[in-house]
C-alpha cells in the first residue's frame, strides 16, 4: 500500500485557521448559552467571596474562564524555553500540558466539594450501574463527562503511551475511581457512584477521539530532549 501523499503547507494552514475559527464560534455560542448564570455569579467572584464562587459550579467555571489568558502565558513562556533547548513540537506539548492542568482541576475542585454534612453523613456507594444516571439530569450528565474531557483531550497528544483511546479510558476510569474512593474515604456527604466512572470514562474517550488529528502526528516525540543530530555516513 502506498503512503498518503502530505498535504500541501497553503491547504494545512487554510485548514487549521478554519479548525481554529470553528473552535473561536463554538465556544462564542456556548457562552453566549451560559452568560445568564455565570453573570451570576461575577460579584461574588470579584469581590473575592467563597461562599457563592468559589463553592458553586457557576462560579468555578466563570474563573476558570477568566484564568484562560494566564494558562495562554504559561504556555507560551514554556514554548519558548523549549524552542530555545531545540526541543521538537514545543508549542503543541506545552498547551497540552498546561490545558490538562487548566481544564481538569476546575472540575476536580467541584467533584471533592464537600455537601451539606461533610464527616457527620454517612458515607454513600452506588454500584448498580445506570441507577443513578436518570436522575443526574442533562447537567449532571454534561459536568461528569467533562470532569476528564481535556486530559483525555490533551494527554495522547503530550504523551506517546496514551496515543491510544482504550488507554486514554483507562486513565479516565482510573483517575474517576480515585475521585470516588475519595469521597467515601473522607465523608465528604457525596454519592460515591459507578455511573460517575462510566461517564466521567466517557468523556475522556470521547474527547480523545476529538483529538486524535493531534496526538498521531506527535506520538513519534514523547520525550522533552532534543532530537540528537545524525551521523554522518562513514
Amino acid at each position: 500500500m502506498t503512503a498518503r501523499a502530505p498535504l500541501p503547507s497553503s491547504l494545512r494552514r487554510t485548514r487549521r485557521i478554519v479548525l481554529i475559527g470553528l473552535a473561536v464560534l463554538a465556544t462564542a455560542g456556548a457562552l453566549y448559552v451560559v452568560r445568564m448564570p455565570l453573570m451570576m455569579s461575577a460579584p461574588r467572584c470579584v469581590a473575592g467571596r467563597w461562599h457563592g464562587c468559589f463553592d458553586t459550579f457557576n462560579g468555578v467555571v466563570l474563573m476558570t474562564l477568566v484564568a484562560v489568558p494566564l494558562s495562554l502565558l504559561v504556555a507560551g513562556a514554556l514554548t519558548l524555553r523549549r524552542r530555545a533547548a531545540g526541543v521538537p513540537s514545543a508549542w503543541r506539548r506545552s498547551l497540552a500540558e498546561v490545558g490538562m492542568v487548566h481544564g481538569t482541576v476546575p472540575f476536580l475542585w467541584l467533584t471533592l466539594m464537600p455537601g451539606a454534612a461533610p464527616g457527620i453523613a454517612p458515607a454513600r456507594v452506588s454500584l448498580v450501574p445506570l441507577r443513578d444516571l436518570v436522575t443526574m439530569g442533562t447537567l449532571g450528565i454534561v459536568g461528569n463527562l467533562l470532569v476528564f474531557a481535556s486530559l483525555g483531550f490533551f494527554a495522547p497528544m503530550r504523551f506517546r503511551a496514551l496515543a491510544s483511546v482504550p488507554r486514554v479510558a483507562a486513565l479516565g476510569a482510573a483517575c474517576s475511581l480515585l475521585v470516588e474512593t475519595a469521597q467515601y474515604v473522607f465523608r465528604l456527604d457525596r454519592v460515591s457512584s459507578v455511573d460517575d466512572v462510566l461517564v466521567n470514562t466517557t468523556g475522556a474517550a470521547l474527547a480523545a477521539l476529538a483529538s486524535r488529528h493531534w496526538w498521531r502526528t506527535t506520538a513519534d516525540a514523547p520525550t522533552d530532549r532534543p532530537r540528537p543530530a545524525m551521523a554522518s555516513a562513514a
